[in-house]
């Protein structure tokens, strides 16, 4: 195969370790990424899924991504993407869409980005006793509100939550002309701190479950939005 450019999801993948033992590795550890990212964002999901949509595409589609043979099965991806820590896969993708989504900003511009969590259904796992299951896997991702695709995520532990995640999250990304936006959950004051820190800015909703901080925003912003508070000011002023 002819090297490929700089950014090219090949040359990202491949900065990835081979987590396989030797007797494993039949096929490129680049190229089934390489089908799964393809197959995923085809639609497909799950390893039968993504080995059928392959196993439909043309040879010469098979050596572009790097199989020198008739691509493998369902069972050979599960193993391989159950020995592949979740972390080394999720940085080189964030690394190409950072490559793809890369675009100067014009003066004062801002790229909102939103702080989303959602539970994955059928997500179970057993606990370290198998005596008992935990939740199901929770992840914490960033959005990018323009283009709507995810940036970056990590899975929330069962011990902890999202606005803890949050923190870990946010170092995953540059925050520098970026707008972070989220619910009540993060209206934190050390979450708030970080991404001024960094160089954001943020726009975080306030609600009853953060009476005092409401309250006070009410009454700093109240004579400046509201007429009738207005008026009545004005009156018992005469």
């Amino acid at each position: 195969m002819a090297a490929v450019a700089t950014g090219n999801l090949l040359a990202v993948l491949a900065e990835i370790p081979d987590p396989r033992e030797r007797q494993g590795r039949r096929f490129q550890l680049v190229a089934m990424l390489a089908a799964v990212v393809c197959g995923i964002l085809s639609g497909h999901r799950g390893y039968t899924a993504i080995a059928q949509w392959l196993r439909a595409q043309e040879p010469r589609f098979w050596h572009k991504l790097g199989f020198t043979r008739k691509p493998p099965c369902p069972n050979t991806f599960r193993d391989l993407l159950l020995l592949l820590h979740p972390e080394q896969l999720e940085s080189a993708l964030r690394k190409w869409m950072a490559g793809i989504l890369d675009r100067p900003l014009a003066e004062n511009e801002l790229q909102a980005v939103s702080l989303d969590g959602k539970t994955l259904c059928g997500t179970q796992a057993l606990c370290d006793t198998l005596a008992a299951h935990e939740r199901s896997v929770h992840l914490l991702s960033l959005l990018d509100q323009q283009l709507g695709c995810v940036l970056s995520q990590q899975a929330v532990e069962s011990k902890t939550n999202e606005h803890k995640a949050a923190l870990q999250l946010l170092q995953t990304l540059v925050l520098k002309g970026r707008l972070v936006t989220g619910d009540a959950m993060f209206c934190q004051r050390d979450l708030c701190q970080q991404i001024v820190d960094s160089g954001g800015d943020y726009l975080f909703v306030v609600k009853g479950n953060q009476p005092d901080l409401k309250a006070a925003i009410e009454a700093e912003f109240r004579p400046a939005f509201s007429p009738g508070d207005r008026k009545t000011a004005a009156a018992a002023a005469l």
